[in-house]
Formats: C-alpha cells, sequence, structure tokens
C-alpha cells in the first residue's frame, strides 16, 4: 500500500491500492459513536465475504466521532485489529478533523461544541450536559485528559484519501473536476453540494459518506454511504467486487439501497 502526503505541502495522508491486491472491498458509511451497529455490521461483512477467496478490505469512510453515545469505544475498536482476513483503512472525516482540531487547540475545533461534541466528551467521562456556555480552555484541558494518546495518534495519522485503480474513497467527495493530486484536504472531508449537484468531473468512481441520505445510494460515479446511524440506527456498507458495487446494512429496517 503507497502512501503519499498532499501535493504542495503539508496535508493529511492520500494512499494508492493497486486494484488486483484485494479480491473485496467493503466501504462502511458514517459511524457517529455507533459502536453497537459497527459490530452488527462486521460481523455481516464477514459473514458475506466466506465465500470470497483471497485478502479482503474495509475501508472505514469517517466520522468515527460525535452524536452517537460511544465514540470513545469507536476508537478503542477501529485502533485494535481488523476482523481476521482483513485489512483495514481507516479514513478521516470531518467530525474527526474537528475534534482533532479542538484538541489541538485551533478555535476552528469549536466547531464540534455544536455538532455532537458533547456525547463525544461524554464517552470520554466529561459531561457538559446542562452547560450552556462551557468555558472553552478548563473544557479543552479536561477534554485533553481525558482522551487516550492513543487516540489522538489515531486521528492524526488518518489519511483522506484511498485510490484503488479507478474507484476512490474519501468522507465527503471531491471537488468535481479538480485532478485527485490537487484536491485539498478541505475538500475531500467537506465538500457538500457542488459535489452531490456536478459529481466528480473525474473518471473515477467515488464511494463517500458525509450527507446523510435515507438509504444508499448507487450510481455510475458515486456510491453515497451515510444513513444516519445515530437517528436511523442503520449502518450501511458497500461491497466491491469485480467492479460491481452491493449494498450490505444493518438496522433501521429501511430498504438497504436508493
Amino acid at each position: 500500500m503507497e502512501r503519499k502526503t498532499a501535493v504542495g505541502g503539508p496535508g493529511a495522508a492520500r494512499l494508492v491500492v493497486d486494484p488486483s491486491q484485494y479480491a473485496a472491498i467493503y466501504a462502511v458509511g458514517d459511524v457517529h459513536g455507533c459502536l453497537d451497529a459497527l459490530l452488527e455490521l462486521e460481523a455481516r461483512i464477514c459473514e458475506d465475504a466466506v465465500a470470497i477467496d483471497g485478502d479482503k478490505l474495509i475501508v472505514m469512510l469517517g466520522d468515527y466521532v460525535d452524536r452517537g453515545p460511544k465514540s470513545a469505544a469507536v476508537l478503542y475498536h477501529l485502533i485494535g485489529s481488523p476482523p481476521t482476513g482483513f485489512d483495514r483503512v481507516c479514513l478521516r472525516g470531518n467530525h474527526d478533523d474537528a475534534f482533532l482540531a479542538f484538541l489541538d487547540g485551533d478555535p476552528a475545533g469549536d466547531w464540534v461544541l455544536d455538532h455532537g461534541a458533547v456525547d463525544t466528551f461524554l464517552s470520554y467521562g466529561v459531561d457538559i450536559r446542562g452547560d450552556a456556555a462551557p468555558a472553552r480552555h478548563p473544557l479543552r484541558e479536561a477534554v485533553r485528559d481525558a482522551v487516550p494518546s492513543s487516540h489522538v495518534e489515531f486521528l492524526r495519522e488518518l489519511p483522506v484519501l484511498l485510490s484503488v485503480g479507478t474507484d476512490v474513497f474519501a468522507h465527503a467527495g471531491v471537488r468535481p473536476g479538480r485532478p485527485l493530486a490537487e484536491q485539498t484536504d478541505e475538500d475531500l472531508m467537506w465538500i457538500r453540494r457542488s459535489f452531490l449537484d456536478l459529481g466528480p468531473g473525474l473518471p473515477v468512481r467515488v464511494f463517500h459518506g458525509h450527507t446523510p441520505m435515507r438509504a444508499a445510494h448507487v450510481g455510475p460515479d458515486r456510491v453515497s454511504l451515510d444513513t444516519h446511524c445515530y437517528r436511523t440506527g442503520r449502518l450501511t456498507a458497500a461491497r466491491l467486487l469485480d467492479g460491481n458495487v452491493t449494498i450490505l446494512s444493518v438496522g433501521g429496517g429501511a430498504d438497504p439501497a436508493g
């Protein structure tokens, strides 16, 4: 697995995998602290993969923290070994990026305070429920003390892009028409409307999360896998096998694809 840094200066890593390396790839949508759904989906993936010969890869599309109840436990789980017979790549989502910025003292990281961080902090034992305006510095210090260094390291090392031939994996999508080598970290983790409206504008198919949908969307140039797990209970993966996409979903009781 080739690891590259961003073109033009410092940035999160981008990974490149030879398409022949894995017999099947499973991309998993936004987890948002829903450990139980993640474990159930992993079991489903393992069951599905039994009949597939060769190495398999699980690609986590980011947003492991915020909103759901078990962000800390999700990170503990992802830091550990993947299921037997699989490799695992975890990409960085915008919530993971903002949480890391909050821990680093970057004012941009305060965004998480209005976007589900109360649940993340609580999963580490820091309870700010009922506090309408917590003082930033003491709160940051309390959270820093509570979050294990292994979790911070994990977040810091997360890549933002995985390319496997003409299939690419990113949390949010890509800037339409911009070559992959020129995509910024912000593009890959935060883009929404222009990508959804125009598609990648490149000869690639993008597997992404970030934008919640009632059910997964499978199209010729993008596969969308955020099914709002923390609200619906439904967590979704896409299996990529011989160029074909199959949706696997657990929880929620809704149609698995749309």
